[in-house]
């Protein structure tokens, strides 16, 4: 199943956050991970890589937290998973690292290295500042018999 880490996950929660914030003040990831009943400390460190890999700034001091380094709308889904995950595929014959042990006796790897493009092209076209816009989705509600 093509599932992103929990990691992933909580990167983007907390960048749709820090977008909808704007780049008015800094905001914590004691406060972020409070608003969404995440683990600090696993928050925090999501929140350092995405900062070594530019995607949010750091700042120090009593005014200190996070913001976006850049633009949302020029912050995509895919530079996300990327900077948490590494880069992305969804089988081992899409990856960089060579060819797979089935290669002479594989009949799908060019339908399976279309499906990874696929999903890498709609990662690409969702960006932070859409995921900012979105309504928050409204609790199922069930109907009685």
């Amino acid at each position: 199943m093509l599932r992103l880490s929990r990691k992933a996950d909580y990167a983007l929660i907390a960048l749709k956050y820090l977008a909808q914030q704007g780049q008015s003040d800094s905001v914590s990831a004691g406060d972020i991970a409070a608003r969404y009943g995440i683990s600090t400390p696993l928050l925090a460190k999501v929140l350092q890589r995405l900062a070594k890999k530019g995607i949010v700034a750091a700042r120090h001091g009593s005014s200190g937290g996070y913001t976006l380094a850049r633009d949302p709308s020029a912050i995509t889904a895919l530079d996300v998973v990327e900077a948490i995950e590494g880069p992305m595929s969804i089988t081992s014959c899409t990856t960089s690292r060579g060819d797979c042990d089935y290669l002479t006796n594989c009949t799908v790897r060019n339908s399976l290295r279309r499906v990874n493009a696929t999903v890498l092209q709609v990662l690409t076209k969702v960006t932070l500042s859409e995921l900012a816009e979105e309504e928050p989705a409204s609790p199922v509600i069930g109907l009685r018999p």
